[in-house]
């Protein structure tokens, strides 16, 4: 399968790669959940052209991920706000950091502190009924019959 092809799948993983499986995606998201809304920090943070940039905000907000607002009207700028669909992104982009600072750096570099408490929060998978943590094997999937 092609990746212009993948948002056509009926496959979740597959759609959703089709949003944010391009490069530098997962990048602007990480800046948004850090605070930032602005184009020109995007560019300057990331260093990226204004040909990516634009594209990948484009997607972000034809998605719904981001919405564009504006905030200054001469000349007409304008800045990207994570929506409630963007901001439940927030654990996957937590979960990817958790794997990186296990087998991508020696030292991570950045470590998530919970306000509440004053101590770290990593992600973990539950059941929706009991609570109970699982892993992958203790899973099995019902796969829907026009699926993949």
């Amino acid at each position: 399968m092609k990746h212009d092809e993948l948002g056509a799948a009926y496959c979740s993983v597959a759609r959703t790669w089709a949003v944010l499986g391009e490069r530098w995606t997962m990048m602007i998201l990480r800046e948004c959940f850090r605070g930032e809304r602005r184009y020109d920090h995007f560019r300057d943070k990331l260093g990226l052209g204004s040909n990516v940039l634009n594209d990948r905000l484009r997607v972000l907000v034809e998605e719904g991920v981001l919405d564009r607002v504006p905030y200054q009207e001469r000349p007409v700028r304008h800045e990207y706000r994570l929506t409630p669909k963007g901001a439940d992104l927030y654990p996957v982009l937590v979960a990817l950091m958790n794997w990186g600072d296990r087998y991508a750096v020696d030292v991570p570099p950045v470590r998530l502190v919970h306000r509440g408490c004053g101590h770290p929060a990593e992600p973990r998978l539950t059941c929706a009924h009991c609570a109970e943590p699982v892993a992958w094997r203790d899973m099995t999937a019902e796969v829907e019959p026009d699926a993949w």
